[in-house]
């Protein structure tokens, strides 16, 4: 269901939007050739009960863990286990907190150590759609319209654009209506309104778009064995501007 905010439930959405930042910060620091993901998991779990907010993502759906850690060609929703990353990785890290039951959400994905050309060019590309695509939130915008510039910049680059997972409203709920896909026909779809707070979060891989999950039944990866980039804010339609509540 849309729910349309107040003035109050931004500035909940704000404050959680500011821990999540917190926690991307603290994590993207941590995250060195021979972390654990399970560490840097245990290291958001301290960080959100000490900011006496709830995690967003801690048993959804039965989901075990406080964020989602994606290496190399996972996508999105990789458990954080006993993978240690390695100097060179590609790891996208998913948190969501909530701050007097409003929801905020982000993701940011970068390299470990010493990357390839080829892996830095795939996570600034997937940055640079999402940033693209906020450009064009507003009240009165549709929703194919942003998502016809994420895929255009995409297959421009010659990147699979995951279509199976897509960006969503957020409130009371982390996922809401309407649903907001990484494609789409320019000037077709759902009216973005004021009061409204959505996600946009691309998701690029350096090879095919096909997405297949584990027997763990969250960890979404490419099909071949490429990587993958996810980037995602949380975003607020004011009256006369846009909020980014996650940004750093």
């Amino acid at each position: 269901m849309i729910t349309y905010k107040s003035e109050e439930d931004f500035k909940n959405m704000s404050k959680a939007g500011s821990i999540v930042a917190s926690i991307h910060k603290e994590l993207e620091y941590a995250s060195i050739p021979g972390t654990k993901l399970e560490d840097l998991n245990d290291l958001a779990e301290e960080i959100i009960k000490k900011s006496n907010s709830v995690s967003s993502f801690l048993n959804y759906r039965g989901f075990p863990s406080y964020i989602c850690a994606s290496p190399n060609d996972v996508i999105v929703h990789g458990i954080p286990q006993n993978y240690i990353v390695e100097e060179g990785d590609v790891l996208s890290i998913d948190v969501g907190v909530s701050v007097n039951g409003f929801h905020a959400d982000a993701a940011l994905t970068y390299g470990i150590g010493k990357i390839s050309k080829e892996n830095q060019a795939l996570i600034e590309t997937t940055k640079k759609a999402l940033y693209e695509g906020i450009k064009l939130v507003s009240n009165g915008q549709k929703i194919g319209t942003i998502g016809n510039k994420i895929e255009k910049i995409g297959k421009n680059n010659s990147y699979g654009v995951v279509r199976e997972y897509v960006g969503h409203g957020i409130g009371l709920e982390m996922h809401e209506d309407p649903q907001i896909p990484n494609y789409g026909i320019k000037g077709k779809g759902f009216t973005l309104k004021t009061g409204m707070a959505i996600c946009i979060e691309p998701m690029f891989n350096l090879g095919s778009a096909e997405t297949k999950v584990d027997e763990d039944g969250w960890t979404v990866r490419t099909v071949d064995g490429l990587n993958s980039a996810h980037f995602e804010h949380t975003i607020g339609i004011l009256d006369n501007e846009i909020c980014i509540f996650t940004e750093k």
